[in-house]
């Protein structure tokens, strides 16, 4: 229950009222203490004074007291009525005030009612929905406890089925929990595994950044736009720059002092092997360059570069072509020396030969036995120096041959040489072993002269009265580091070997049978000049390729002729 208020007026008219009695009672207390001070005066003064001269002065003071107290009354009825006035006024203005919110309240009841009336009919048509919503809510109970019922058997069959699910679910989550235990072992042997990795990774790294720093090529980075991300001392120290000056310049400004690229290029606009750099100073320097391209997700994203510093190798080859071209002009004269020479002693040989003849049949005439003798010894040594003449010849021919290379096949080369040779396999009646050749680029004249040689000398290093046993065999074989025949023409070597079961030798002097004019017999042993496998190595090594041999001392001797299959395109015939 709200307490109720006393009204405003009434509290202030009881404040006024309580001030005007103050005031009247203070007006009584001021006048009974100034006839009680008047009165006290008078007593004082009475001694002193005659009669007359008393009544006058209590007259006067008398008088003077109820002037001044009929001011005080007037002062203080006149406050006591403009204070009523003031309630008066100040009740008039709250009378006014409240009755405008008397009006406002009413006009706000007025609302309220209307209100309640909209919320009556609003009650009313809720009701009928309730009584409606009521009705439908117990159909709707039913249905619902019809399914409900229904809901309830599936969700036994369900729980039935969930039990047994949340059984195999604990077997599998004890089964986890053992896996999850594995698992944590196997990530504490992991994490080792990491760590251990991660050490390596970081003794690997600094490995590389060792051989980096101290590799004596110059070695640099380049991003995608060609500047460099990292410089090694080496490249630095060659060009005359700072390791930490040369990072984030471009490879132009640095190496070329240009600002644009100035490496030179091919014809497929790749970078030649060879450039020229120029240090700090401007001084330049050739270099062998190597650019190999940095790509993520077949994408470009920058480059190594690795450059060498090939001033002293540029000096060596001017030097070395300065030499060949010398070595060049001095074999020309030497070959055409022995040429000239050659074919200029064939003319007194023929002469001492045709002489010789003449004298012999003048000695036979007379009878000259001694003479004959010695004109025999005359004419043998000419012959040999004849000999020596024609193997200096066929030597020289080979030093100066410029026959093309067109594909030979051996097979039909070594049956060539075998038919030139047939004599003398049946009268040593020599068993000759042949396997299969192959077809190689090579000069079919000097291939026919070098199978010509090593079978003579098979046949010829026998020991006395033995049959002779040749076994010639061949393969291809490839260079550990070969690439394709298009890359490295010289990629697939042919090797044949040529043994026997002769005489042999021993092989600390096997660089001495393949010198010109050198012999391991003498001739009465057995015939020849000590030229043929000087020309056999001629050959070979005109070819690109090696001769060797292998022997002991009784127990014959394996030749090995190792030759390319393929040359490069300049050497084949057109």
């Amino acid at each position: 229950m709200v307490e109720r208020k006393p009204p405003a007026i009434t509290v202030v008219l009881i404040c006024a009222a309580i001030v005007l009695v103050l005031t009247l009672v203070g007006s009584v207390l001021i006048y009974m203490e100034g006839a009680r001070a008047l009165q006290k005066m008078v007593q004082e003064k009475a001694p002193t004074a005659t009669g007359s001269t008393a009544d006058q002065t209590t007259t006067v003071l008398v008088k003077e007291m109820d002037a001044w107290v009929k001011q005080l009354s007037m002062a203080t009825a006149a406050g006591g009525a403009g204070l009523l006035v003031l309630v008066a006024m100040g009740s008039l203005w709250w009378r006014h005030l409240w009755l405008r919110k008397l009006r406002r309240n009413t006009r706000e009841l007025e609302e309220v009612s209307l209100r309640f009336q909209e919320l009556s009919l609003d009650h009313q048509r809720q009701s009928t929905e309730r009584r409606r919503l009521d009705q439908e809510l117990k159909r709707l109970n039913d249905e619902f406890d019809n399914r409900v019922a229904e809901r309830t058997a599936q969700l036994s069959s369900a729980h039935d089925q969930l039990q047994k699910e949340l059984k195999d679910r604990r077997q599998a989550e004890r089964t986890m929990a053992q896996q999850a235990k594995e698992l944590e072992r196997s990530k504490d042997v992991l994490e080792m595994h990491v760590q251990v990795r991660t050490q390596e990774v970081q003794k690997l790294k600094s490995r590389y950044e060792s051989i980096l720093n101290s590799a004596g090529e110059g070695i640099y980075g380049l991003d995608a736009q060609g500047r460099t991300t990292f410089v090694n001392p080496a490249a630095a120290k060659i060009t005359g720059w700072k390791v930490e000056e040369l990072a984030g310049k471009l490879e132009s400004e640095v190496f070329h002092h240009l600002a644009g690229s100035a490496l030179e290029q091919d014809a497929n606009g790749n970078p030649v092997p060879d450039q020229v750099f120029y240090r700090r100073d401007g001084s330049s320097f050739p270099v062998e360059y190597m650019r190999t391209p940095i790509k993520e997700n077949e994408r470009t994203v920058g480059a190594v570069v690795i450059f060498k510093d090939i001033t002293e190798r540029k000096r060596s080859e001017e030097n070395l072509n300065r030499k060949a071209a010398e070595l060049a002009r001095s074999n020309a004269e030497l070959e055409q020396f022995a040429y000239v020479a050659s074919h200029d002693l064939q003319e007194p040989l023929r002469k001492i030969q045709a002489f010789g003849d003449r004298l012999k049949a003048k000695c036979d005439a007379v009878n000259l036995q001694e003479g004959r003798d010695y004109l025999d010894r005359m004419q043998s040594a000419a012959a040999r120096m004849q000999a020596l003449i024609n193997d200096l010849l066929t030597f020289s021919r080979v030093i100066s041959s410029q026959q093309p290379f067109v594909d030979v096949d051996l097979n039909g080369v070594i049956k060539g040489v075998l038919s030139d040779l047939e004599v003398r396999i049946e009268q040593t009646k020599a068993v000759i072993q042949l396997g299969a050749l192959p077809s190689i680029e090579a000069d079919p004249l000097q291939m026919r002269q070098l199978f010509q040689n090593l079978l003579s000398n098979a046949l010829k290093f026998q020991p006395a009265g033995q049959q002779p046993v040749i076994e010639i065999r061949s393969e291809i074989i490839k260079g550990q580091f070969a690439g394709t025949p298009e890359e490295d023409p010289y990629a697939e070597q042919c090797q044949i070997t040529v043994k026997d079961n002769g005489i042999g030798f021993e092989e600390k002097y096997l660089d001495k049978i393949f010198a010109v004019f050198q012999r391991l017999h003498g001739r009465n042993e057995f015939e020849g000049t000590g030229v043929g496998l000087a020309v056999c190595r001629r050959i070979t090594d005109r070819h690109g390729g090696t001769i060797t041999a292998h022997s002991q001392l009784g127990q014959g001797a394996a030749f090995v002729v190792t030759l390319p299959v393929r040359h490069l395109t300049k050497e084949l015939a057109p």
